[in-house]
């Protein structure tokens, strides 16, 4: 019973591990990838914010005008949908957008006592134990083409780029050309990050 067990373990081993080495690499920051899994047909897109915030409104706009440009007739809905999700990410609280939320007065709850900024300059509260370092501000941008009459996905874009929050819009309209300038063809390339 106990062999079997042992060997039932080994098995499943093999397995996750045989899973594991046929995932897709990561993509690295400053990178982007297009699958197309159909053609990129000439009907209506509807794009779509998974999360409608200001920044993603301006950049569905830019998307929006590369997809008429190709052609097509764009919208809010009707048609296939592309779904957006624009994510940015400034683990390290100072990329021009003011810091974070949680030393924002505007988003804390009365009574909070928000820690004091200077704690986090203070040598040894901070990441000095070998830690990797914080990544650096980070805008990722995810576009997923359906097809309106099946449900399947028939395109997928991703990108990233490191960039501080006054370059922003300006990295995520530089994504966004490089996705559509290469959009009929899958590959892994580089996203065009603005310097």
């Amino acid at each position: 019973m106990r062999i079997a067990a042992i060997l039932l373990a080994g098995a499943s081993l093999l397995a996750a591990s045989a899973a594991i080495a046929q995932m897709p690499p990561q993509l690295q920051i400053g990178q982007m990838e297009v699958k197309v899994y159909a053609p990129f047909s000439k009907t209506k897109v509807a794009v779509q914010l998974t999360q409608d915030t200001a920044l993603g409104r301006h950049l569905r706009g830019k998307v929006m005008e590369r997809i008429a440009k190709r052609g097509n007739e764009v919208g809010f809905s009707g048609g296939n949908v592309m779904r957006m999700d624009v994510g940015y990410f400034d683990l390290l609280g100072g990329g021009g957008g003011g810091g974070s939320a949680a030393n924002m007065p505007g988003y804390s709850s009365p009574g909070d006592n928000p820690r004091p900024s200077m704690l986090g300059d203070i040598s040894g509260l901070r990441n000095d134990r070998g830690a990797p370092p914080p990544r650096p501000p980070t805008l990722r941008l995810s576009l997923t083409l359906y097809a309106i009459d099946t449900g399947k996905v028939v395109w997928v874009a991703t990108a990233s780029c490191s960039t501080p929050g006054g370059m922003v819009e300006r990295a995520g309209e530089a994504m966004i050309n490089s996705i559509f300038d290469n959009a009929d063809k899958s590959l892994v390339g580089d996203a065009g990050c603005p310097l």
